[in-house]
């Protein structure tokens, strides 16, 4: 596939019919390693997440992060809306392999180039991903159990599957559309055009 191809093809997936193969996650996770890192540190680590209840562990936590988000919207349909995202989010780890991506504390940015790589890689191998992230008690309640040692953390978490959805298509995502072609695009300065 060419890489042009991958990246107008790369899609956010939220459901999985089966996992990646074994081999299919080491090649994906090598083509990671490949991305460049500040003073190739490569800050990396990978924890291959198989174990059933630590998977359901993993996405309940999220839930609970995601239920979390605009607490103090007080609109009924806000939060049935909000609900119903948090278990949509919680569901995508079902079928899905689990790939928890760590940095060395302080090297974060270089590892999400390498998550790049991957997402990419995926969608070469004809699966899909779905990139989460955690943040407070939750990220630590989600290192505590994944037994991340003192000098790293969790960067994020990447889910790896064949799709069994084609994800939204670019310019028809509901609740981020696209911004027009080139209107990020400045000369010498922002703004300027």
């Amino acid at each position: 596939m060419e890489l042009y191809d991958a990246i107008e093809k790369r899609r956010t997936i939220r459901a999985y019919k089966s996992g990646a193969t074994d081999a299919q996650l080491r090649k994906i996770i090598l083509a990671g390693t490949k991305a460049p890192s500040a003073r190739n540190r490569q800050p990396w680590e990978f924890i291959i997440v198989e174990d059933r209840q630590t998977v359901d562990r993993l996405a309940d936590l999220k839930y609970r992060l995601n239920c979390k988000v605009d607490p103090d919207q007080k609109d009924k349909q806000a939060s049935d809306a909000r609900e119903r995202a948090a278990l949509a989010q919680k569901r995508s780890f079902d079928n899905a392999s689990i790939v928890a991506v760590c940095n060395e504390t302080e090297w974060e940015r270089s590892v999400w180039l390498c998550i790049e790589n991957m997402s990419l890689s995926a969608v070469a191998e004809g699966l899909g991903s779905g990139i989460v992230l955690y943040w407070g008690e939750e990220k630590k309640e989600v290192e505590r159990e994944l037994r991340i040692p003192d000098g790293y953390e969790l960067t994020a978490v990447v889910k790896i599957g064949k799709p069994a959805e084609e994800g939204f298509p670019r310019h028809k995502n509901p609740s981020a559309p696209r911004r027009e072609e080139f209107s990020w695009l400045h000369r010498n300065r922002f703004g300027d055009r």
